[in-house]
């Protein structure tokens, strides 16, 4: 295994990067355990410092950043800006909200005395991040983070290694210890030994769920510290609208983002009968408009997949939706040219015998569900192995608020897709995960929160 460079829209290796050795990995460890010392006992003044010259650094090179991603990964150059703007605003949260986030907090005690819980840091982290959001995901774990005082070790995804050097680059220019952050090319096989380090004292994951599960089960078994951002298969429930158009708009862009690539995106779109043959009708229109361009162009809005091995396994499971009756509306094949490139795809009566009823699909593919009526829509959300996002479309505030309480999933969103801001938690319940990124809530998954306790 190798890091590379495999444009996804030519299927050509572009660069090529090996892995880091086994004493270079040592050396990584224990360079972040020393600068930890250092850099946990820097006046918070200084860290707020060095991280807002790193987000004004991301703004500075958003095109740059913005094509290296459309080359590793596929994403149009216009959304890889985009990308680059909201890490760079992430950078800019924490940093403006640093000093209130890690206030002590004073406590009653019935007994006497005065106590404080305080926000410290515990030490080296590591984090495994996803190729689908190469700068966001990166930042929305190491801001916060590097703020507390940790300091991380990175391994990206094999195929992102440009943009994780570019990561790394910026860190260096801002001014941030070398040790602070270190970016290493290393395999999956090599991530067990260094979870079970004892200098290491936590890890984050956002990827599959079968790697969250080896990841987990590996810092489980050291006692370590997890965080798994992992898979989804959102509900885009619609109960009743006096805006149907909106609502099939807001199911698209919602499957659609980055090319379907998204966890959080609308994957399972529920509708009541009412509402039902108008929806399909306008949600398949919508879809069949979308066709895939060079990621490179600026007014290309969907791109190729990541990797041809994507379509693949997306074509896999359609073929065995329609081999076992469900329907194709359009799309459902690969696009026959050079690259990882396909159509966008519709398809309905999707039943629990074929895969892309529980399975979480990757990619531009959208599935629409007839229900009767409220509490089928709950069930039929509910049925699934993934509880990360949801959205709802009702006209009724009371339902709104009784779907939300009944659906198992740790977002929902009302009147419009899944989205993610810095100030809004992030995570989900089941098999996507555990744990919350952003907000508040992303500076205390590694954290010591100390007691400090006086009894006169």
């Amino acid at each position: 295994m190798s890091y590379r460079t495999t444009n996804p829209a030519t299927n050509e290796v572009e660069r090529e990067f090996a892995l880091v050795a086994e004493a270079e990995i040592e050396t990584a460890i224990a360079t972040a355990d020393a600068e930890y010392r250092i850099w946990s006992a820097r006046p918070l003044a200084e860290r707020v410092s060095i991280i807002k010259r790193v987000a004004e650094i991301y703004r500075e090179r958003r095109d740059e950043l913005a094509e290296i991603i459309s080359r590793e990964m596929g994403k149009p150059i216009a959304f890889g800006r985009g990308e680059v703007g909201i890490s760079a605003d992430i950078f800019d949260y924490y940093a403006n909200n640093a000093e209130t986030f890690l206030e002590d907090e004073e406590l009653t005690v019935a007994s006497g005395g005065r106590a404080l819980v305080r926000t410290a840091p515990i030490g080296v982290l590591l984090g495994i991040m996803p190729w689908n959001y190469p700068y966001y995901q990166v930042a929305r774990f190491a801001a916060p983070n590097l703020l507390l005082g940790n300091t991380i070790i990175l391994k990206h995804a094999s195929n992102c290694p440009e943009s994780a050097a570019a990561i790394a680059q910026i860190f260096e220019d801002a001014g941030l210890p070398a040790g602070a952050y270190i970016n290493l090319y290393v395999s999956s096989r090599q991530v067990p030994a260094i979870i079970a380090d004892d200098r290491v004292q936590g890890v984050s994951i956002t990827g599959s769920e079968a790697a969250g599960r080896a990841v987990a089960e590996v810092a489980g078994r050291h006692l370590k510290k997890c965080v798994t951002e992992l898979g989804g298969n959102d509900p885009y429930i619609v109960l009743s609208t006096d805006d149907l158009d909106g609502a099939v708009k807001g199911a698209v862009l919602g499957r659609m983002a980055n090319g379907g690539q998204a966890c959080n995106a609308s994957k399972r779109a529920i509708v009541v009968d009412d509402l039902y043959d108008d929806f399909v009708e306008k949600y398949v229109a919508r879809m069949a408009k979308m066709i895939p361009g060079d990621p490179l162009d600026n007014g290309t809005r969907f791109g190729p997949l990541a990797s041809s091995g994507a379509v693949d396994e997306l074509i896999e499971i359609i073929d065995d939706a329609v081999a076992k009756g469900a329907t194709l509306h359009t799309g459902g094949k690969r696009i026959d040219r050079p690259g990882a490139w396909m159509e966008a795809t519709v398809l309905t009566d999707v039943t629990p015998e074929m895969r892309a009823y529980h399975e979480e699909m990757f990619g531009p593919v959208g599935v629409i569900y007839r229900v009767d009526g409220e509490q089928a829509a709950i069930d039929l959300a509910n049925d699934s192995p993934y509880g990360l996002g949801s959205s709802v479309t009702t006209t009724d505030p009371e339902q709104a608020d009784r779907v939300a309480n009944a659906l198992e999933t740790g977002m929902v969103v009302f009147d419009g897709p899944g989205d993610s801001e810095p100030d809004l938690p992030f995570g989900g319940v089941k098999a996507s995960g555990i744990g919350r990124e952003l907000a508040r809530f992303g500076m205390e998954e590694f954290a010591n929160k100390k007691l400090l306790r006086w009894r006169a």
